[in-house]
């Protein structure tokens, strides 16, 4: 006979345990908008057992705060104290308000009857305004939302930031090389430095390069530098974005849109870890790569060449675009909010405890049509609209005219604005064929030629904006303009940057990377 304890148990499968966790649908209410802004972020977890409705009003349920410790009930002297009440049904919820409870909007609409939302328009999100003070977004999740560490200098609270936050906290405790994907707008900038900052070579230097912006012709230069005299107007050694980070990072944005000519010349930097100066030696370069793109560059619509997409992704990072992560758009339009209104001297417009009604019901409409709408332009398009909230009158702030037109007008933008329809796909960018010469030379006056800014304003994407560019006879990249020209107006203009970039019509920033690279004082 064994001695083996028959009074052990055996313990339930791995199986049986997953089974459980997802026994019953889990959904989330996110404070999007607080009178105590403070609280926005803030997250309540429902779950239904059965058909037991559960109820959103004053007093119930209680939100847990960005840091996962207990909070509180709403608690707002506006919302009554049962305001909705939710039923599960088979294939999503039913939202009904009871009679005499404070008023509610519901995805657009007047819940004045009972609207049923589909678990699919659940799993994108259905925001809630409550009683014009109070904006909830209700949205189905597979677990509780958890918080705390390093936030690696990302705003939001939502399972996709968070999820987002360790991917790059394991990227930073490797050395390997990084590739992130992700829509325009979503913040591959950022997260660039993050990993960086959090890297062992946080002590080097970040180095950025566009390289949709460099010319074929100075590509060999401007990567890995050359020596004086190597080639018609090389007056000067110049140090090349390869040298310049060694010992740190070198970001690589918009890789995908690398000139054919110049990938070559990448991927053998990459796969030797060396750079051939032009007139010059071949030198070691010990710097980590991190790149970027927002197009599927493995596509067969792409001139990309494979080896060098396999050689830049060791470790590849899918950022999520901001219509999957809608539970963060409060936390990020108030900190954009602050910011803006930090520079243009309007803090004592934000809302707090203490505002008047008729202020608290202006922003709540204000974050309400925010966490209504698509953002095909992601997080930094939220940022921009967030300072035409601020600047767009005189007196208070407004819904800007781009989220009026869309939201508030006939054409639905977001889940439930048809209660019960399938919702509606994100608003597409416009084609940059169908926009006139004379509107993008106006976009280009008016923005200064900074081809992101361009981006934002016409509605289009980055690259269209540089094609357009690289093939206008009235335009031009910074990398096109004859370094004796560039120096000629940079001194006329007795090293005003701002005015050296506007005669030469071309990007103060690009400008201002140019002369980096170059080793040229600033």
């Amino acid at each position: 006979m064994s001695d083996y304890d028959q009074s052990d148990k055996t313990l339930p499968s791995l199986g049986e345990l997953a089974a459980g966790l997802t026994a019953y649908p889990r959904y989330q209410l996110t404070l999007v908008f607080h009178p105590q802004t403070r609280r926005i972020g803030e997250c309540a977890d429902l779950s239904f057992e059965g058909r037991r409705p559960l109820s959103i009003g004053r007093i119930a349920p209680a939100f847990r705060t960005c840091d996962g410790a207990e909070g509180s009930p709403i608690d707002d002297p506006y919302v009554s104290r049962l305001a909705v009440v939710l039923a599960r049904e088979p294939g999503g919820l039913r939202l009904a308000r009871p009679l005499e409870a404070s008023r509610c909007r519901v995805a657009g609409r007047e819940l004045t009857e009972e609207l049923f939302f589909t678990d699919a328009e659940l799993d994108i999100g259905v925001p809630l305004l409550l009683a014009h003070s109070v904006v909830v977004l209700l949205r189905r999740t597979s677990l509780p939302r958890a918080r705390g560490g390093d936030d690696c200098g990302m705003i939001g609270s939502g399972e996709s930031a968070q999820a987002l936050r360790q991917q790059v906290l394991r990227a930073a405790g490797s050395d390997s090389d990084v590739l992130l994907r992700g829509e325009t707008g979503t913040g591959k900038e950022l997260v660039a430095r993050a990993i960086h900052q959090r890297s062992a070579r946080a002590a080097g230097f970040l180095v950025s390069v566009n390289m949709a912006a460099v010319p074929p012709s100075l590509a060999a230069a401007s990567l890995f530098g050359a020596v004086r005299g190597a080639y018609t107007g090389a007056s000067r050694s110049l140090p090349g974005y390869f040298r310049q980070a060694q010992g740190g990072t070198l970001f690589l944005d918009e890789v995908g849109d690398t000139p054919d000519e110049v990938q070559p010349l990448l991927l053998r930097a990459l796969q030797e870890r060396e750079v051939q100066v032009v007139g010059g030696e071949l030198e070691r370069f010990d710097a980590r790569v991190i790149s970027a793109t927002d197009i599927a560059i493995e596509s067969d619509d792409t001139n990309f060449r494979a080896a060098l997409l396999h050689r830049l992704g060791a470790i590849e990072i899918q950022l999520p675009p901001l219509r999957e992560r809608r539970e963060d758009i409060g936390e990020l339009l108030l900190h954009f909010l602050r910011e803006a209104a930090e520079q243009e001297s309007r803090a004592d417009w934000l809302p707090d405890a203490d505002s008047e009604a008729l202020v608290i019901a202006r922003w709540a409409d204000i974050f309400y049509a925010f966490v209504r709408y698509a953002w095909p332009g992601n997080v930094r398009q939220l940022a921009n609209l967030a300072r035409q909230a601020l600047l767009g009158h005189t007196q208070h702030p407004v819904i800007p005219e781009a989220l009026r037109e869309t939201v508030l007008g006939a054409a639905p933008q977001c889940v439930g604005e048809s209660a019960g329809e399938p919702a509606s796909s994100p608003a597409s960018a416009r084609r940059l064929s169908d926009i006139s010469e004379a509107e993008f030379r106006e976009a280009m006056q008016l923005c200064r030629y900074e081809i992101t800014a361009v981006a934002d304003t016409l509605g289009v994407s980055r690259q269209s904006v540089y094609r357009r560019v690289q093939t206008s006879a009235k335009f031009r990249l910074i990398g096109d303009v004859p370094e004796e020209e560039l120096r000629e107006v940079l001194a006329q203009c007795e090293g005003d940057l701002r005015e050296t970039a506007s005669t030469l019509r071309v990007s103060e920033t690009a400008l201002r990377g140019r002369l980096r690279a170059t080793g040229t004082p600033q």
